[in-house]
């Protein structure tokens, strides 16, 4: 197929968007692939939309392949059966609520578990039917707060989604151990360099979870990984590696000091230093006390105490993945004066256990360690609480922050960080939404059986803006031509009729061999379009300019920017081989 520029529904833009924070958001929108609404809501155009369905092209065929039979549910749905799982309320105000002429409430699907399960119980009813895999391609709506990045996130969104069923554990794995190598295979064939890494479920349940991050300095997601052993997760699901417990016997008794002007660990450790405990005293040698309020999904808001060693900060990431679904926030001046017990800047483990507040540590305050912490009065600390003997925590929480030279949890050696963006999420869901809607079939010995799950999603627009944050240069796009809007771009390069005869009748030959031309007609300047050449990013660029005269056109790889002369006479032949070679 030939598309004429001169025809094509396109405006290239010489400046970056205002508000475009990343080279993809810029990108897409100077080359006229998307663009922007309102935040967080884009146009696909021509060119971008062919992109999207190449995209959707490769993830079909994969899914296919592997058994996976494609469905399509709406994206209007009514709000019973997410009653029924507890995820009306527990997506707070990333829900998208609305209510028909009647009252009746809906929302928009942010993720379709429950529909899935519905749909399989209302047709099977045998353990014969299994194992069964279903998937879908659908726009999905989740009212993000603060929708950036162009299509990286956004408030509308295309994902495949996909549901594996069996009547047992084992039929399960062999499912996500299906997809998993489905996904691989996918991010291969679409030229994306990612790394898969443990993740945590969050409000989709199950147990087994793992990503797939496309690596990028523009990413949101922090992964860690551990270069001698290759384990690699997210900062939600790194497991502290925890200290062996001391000894308490012989430690000295606690001791209260006046700390004035202290209520920083700083401030704290300036004051340790000159106070004469007969050692140096650092951050780590503290333990700070972060005050919360939290509510579960319908409840009442609760006080929380966490304890984390002094050179720790809270990481929000993780302590939200620790809370889900609960909602949280930081005690404030109100909070304070209504709880007068807690003494801000100088709370300690005493009053939030004496008070019934719950209170739950880093793993690694363990038994027999010694800390200086606040003493629950105005400019007064404690030096010499001991873990086990002079205070008992409620439990561990895995909120504080993951360093660089932090120990692997296998032990392997430390911890390195980087930044990737999400792509790919897989999860073993078991059991928990067949439980909530009662999905049973006749097992092989006329008992029910329950039937456990699996979840396994893609960004599919979002792959578009990853391909691009990873395949650019400063002069514009670079596609893989896996999915590349065209073949090959055909320019024409000065205003010689026979030139433009030449390029016409080459754009027609390419045509023909099976390749998807994009011919730049246009009576622009060559400069012009040689711009617009190198931002749309097609991988192959033939340049029918002044060498026509001589009886060669140019062939352009615009990955590699290598430029190659090739005789008029076969041209068409000879490039097909080139694109591929």
């Amino acid at each position: 197929m030939i598309t004429r520029m001169s025809e094509l529904f396109l405006r290239t833009l010489r400046d970056d968007p205002a508000d475009a924070e990343v080279p993809s958001h810029k990108l897409l929108i100077r080359a006229g692939y998307v663009r922007p609404i309102a935040p967080g809501l884009y146009s696909w155009l021509p060119l971008g939309l062919k992109v999207l369905r190449k995209i959707e092209a490769v993830v079909r065929s994969e899914m296919n392949a592997i058994g996976a039979q494609e469905i399509l549910f709406p994206a209007l749905l009514p709000r019973a059966p997410y009653e029924t799982t507890d995820r009306w309320t527990e997506y707070g105000d990333n829900l998208f609520r609305l209510q028909d002429r009647r009252k009746n409430d809906y929302l928009l699907g942010p993720t379709h578990e429950e529909m899935f399960t519905l749909t399989v119980k209302g047709e099977y009813s045998s353990y014969k039917d299994f194992p069964l895999r279903l998937y879908q391609i659908q726009t999905k709506y989740r009212d993000e707060a603060r929708p950036r990045a162009g299509i990286l996130r956004g408030r509308e969104f295309i994902m495949k989604d996909s549901y594996s069923f069996d009547i047992d554990d084992s039929g399960l794995k062999d499912a996500y151990e299906a997809h998993r190598e489905a996904y691989q295979r996918i991010f291969d064939r679409l030229a994306v360099k990612y790394v898969i890494v443990s993740a945590v479920s969050g409000a989709m349940g199950g147990s087994a979870s793992e990503e797939f991050l496309a690596e990028s300095e523009v990413g949101e997601d922090t992964f860690v990984r551990c270069v001698q052993s290759g384990y690699a997760a997210n900062v939600e699901a790194v497991v502290t590696a925890v200290p062996e417990s001391l000894p308490i016997d012989g430690q000295p008794a606690a001791v209260v000091h006046d700390t004035p002007d202290a209520p920083t660990i700083a401030t704290l450790v300036d004051w340790a230093n000159t106070a004469g405990l007969g050692r140096e005293i650092t951050a780590a040698d503290t333990l700070k006390n972060v005050l919360l309020k939290v509510r579960q999904p319908g409840g009442e808001w609760e006080l929380l105490g966490i304890g984390v060693p002094g050179d720790r900060e809270i990481d929000e990431k993780r302590l939200g993945a620790a809370l889900e679904p609960a909602e949280y926030a930081l005690l404030d001046d109100a909070d304070f004066a209504a709880n007068p017990f807690l003494v801000k800047g100088y709370v300690g483990p005493k009053a939030l256990l004496d008070n019934g507040i719950r209170f739950l540590v880093d793993p690694r305050i363990v038994d027999g360690s010694s800390w200086i912490t606040g003493a629950d009065a105005p400019n007064k600390h404690i030096v010499g609480m001991v873990a086990g003997r002079d205070f008992v925590a409620d439990g561990t929480i895995e909120a504080a922050d993951v360093r660089d030279g932090d120990p692997s949890p296998d032990g392997a050696g430390p911890l390195v960080s980087a930044r990737g963006i999400e792509i790919g999420h897989v999860f073993q869901l078991g059991r928990k939404y067949t439980d909530a809607f009662s999905a049973d079939v006749l097992g092989e010995n006329g008992k029910p059986v329950r039937l456990t799950m699996g979840s396994y999603g893609i960004g599919v627009s979002r792959m578009v803006a990853v391909i691009a944050e990873q395949h650019h240069d400063e002069l514009g796009l670079r596609w893989p031509s896996s999915v590349a809007p065209f073949d090959v771009h055909v320019v024409i390069a000065n205003k010689d009729a026979e030139a433009r005869t030449g390029a016409t009748e080459l754009a027609g030959q390419l045509d023909r061999l099976g390749l998807d031309v994009l011919f730049d007609d246009r009576t622009a300047s060559p400069g012009v379009k040689f711009k617009d050449a190198e931002l749309l990013g097609v991988p192959w660029i033939v340049v029918v300019g002044r060498g026509w005269a001589d009886g060669t056109v140019e062939l352009r790889n615009r990955h590699t920017g290598e430029k190659t002369e090739v005789p008029a006479d076969g041209a068409a032949a000879a490039i097909t081989a080139a694109l591929a070679g």
